[in-house]
């Protein structure tokens, strides 16, 4: 029950972005053209809390942070699906179909599709009745977060939005990605020499 109550506090903390946004297009304070940058920056910045706390832990072991942090993974992971789908509704309200039919060809735009639609597979299995029903095969899917993470990265530098912030979301990822890499080749070197 308590972990329960958790998981629902902190989506309705994850959702107040979302809906200020809203609420800004609805008040007319923002076009949805403006709305465009902060709704795919924060899919991508939740895609990574999600994915920073188990490669975290392999690297420095469990401690209280990283217990506080893991059982809210789905949430983020849920989350960075919404903002991705927000992220569209702005896109969809800002063109008109046929401008959106003759955008798909750029790779600026069929990347942003693409990662959405890896990125809502493994959101759309994340509950208990799903982990259980696929059993392994439930791993398996979540792992498409890394392509989509990939791929929402391009649609972001290929728009030409900002390398730098871009590159500044996903370093934390990468410098992590990097330091257990390094340390899995030190253990088994080492268990070569031993």
């Amino acid at each position: 029950m308590k972990r329960a109550r958790l998981s629902l506090l902190v989506s309705l903390a994850l959702a107040i972005p979302g809906l200020l946004m809203v609420w800004d297009l609805l008040a007319n304070a923002a076009w949805p053209m403006d709305l465009l940058a902060p709704s795919g920056e924060l899919a991508v910045r939740l895609m990574v809390l999600a994915m920073l706390p188990g490669p975290l832990v392999e690297l420095v072991g469990t401690n209280r942070f990283l217990k506080g942090w893991l059982p809210i993974r789905r949430n983020l992971g849920v989350a960075a699906s919404g903002y991705g789908l927000l992220h569209l509704a702005f896109y969809v309200i800002d063109m008109t179909p046929a401008g959106i039919v003759s955008e798909l060809g750029l790779p600026g735009i069929w990347t942003g599709w693409l990662a959405l639609a890896l990125l809502m597979v493994p959101a759309s299995i994340s509950f208990n009745t799903a982990v259980r029903w696929l059993g392994r095969r439930w791993k398996t899917l979540q792992r498409l977060v890394y392509p989509a993470l990939l791929l929402a990265l391009a649609h972001w530098l290929l728009l030409g939005w900002s390398s730098t912030p871009a590159l500044v979301h996903v370093a934390p990822l990468v410098l992590v990605w990097a330091a257990r890499a390094w340390k899995r080749h030190r253990i088994r070197k080492g268990a070569f020499t031993a």
